[in-house]
């Protein structure tokens, strides 16, 4: 960081805007049958719809996401449709700026035998592809550098005093939990990881 003549250091530093804040929420609940146990090649064809699906009819967002909403000053979200459906109902009407980078991490299924219902299926795929069973999709060393690029979409708006709200994903946002913290953000409110949780991220200067 450059000074002029003059200035100190400590005064650039007053002079620049303080960091707001970024708050990242996971999307509504999707409309989708999770009753049926499949097989692994059924729990692929599954996935496929879910990626394909809105949201289930009547879920208002809790009021606590509608008050970081209302004081939000820019919008986000991934390309999915349940990410999209999520953001359009906080924002109010506001511009949501879709990014395939905030996209959800990608589950498939080792290939075991048995029938499962899909949640059983989503537990072995997330554990097998952090170990490293990708599939021939993104790996989870791609994913944690798109995790990089994504805390660096959201964190250019916030150095410079905006308030940014990004609706998105389960797994895909505790990805980008660690990149936050090296770079000194802070979790200051925690609200979970269900549908329409969210948590808050601020910056100590």
């Amino acid at each position: 960081m450059s000074t002029a003549p003059g200035e100190t250091l400590e005064a650039k530093r007053a002079a620049a805007p303080s960091p707001g804040a970024i708050i990242i929420a996971r999307h509504g609940k999707p409309d989708c049958d999770r009753r049926q146990k499949i097989d692994w090649r059924g729990y692929v064809d599954w996935w496929g719809l879910y990626e394909r699906s809105g949201l289930e009819a009547d879920q208002p967002p809790p009021e606590a996401l509608l008050d970081e909403a209302q004081r939000a000053d820019v919008f986000f979200s991934s390309n999915i449709r349940r990410a999209i459906e999520t953001a359009n109902a906080v924002a109010g009407g506001r511009p949501v700026a879709q990014d395939p980078v905030f996209a959800e991490a990608p589950l498939p299924p080792p290939r075991i035998w048995g029938k499962r219902r899909p949640r059983h299926w989503g537990v072995l795929a997330r554990i097998s592809w952090w170990l490293g069973n990708a599939y021939g999709e993104e790996t989870r060393q791609e994913a944690e550098q798109r995790a990089e690029a994504a805390v660096a979409t959201l964190t250019a708006r916030a150095l410079r005093g905006e308030t940014v709200v990004l609706l998105a994903h389960g797994w895909f946002n505790r990805m980008m939990r660690p990149v936050l913290k090296r770079q000194g953000w802070v979790e200051t409110a925690n609200h979970g990881d269900r549908y329409w949780a969210f948590r808050r991220y601020e910056k100590k200067r």
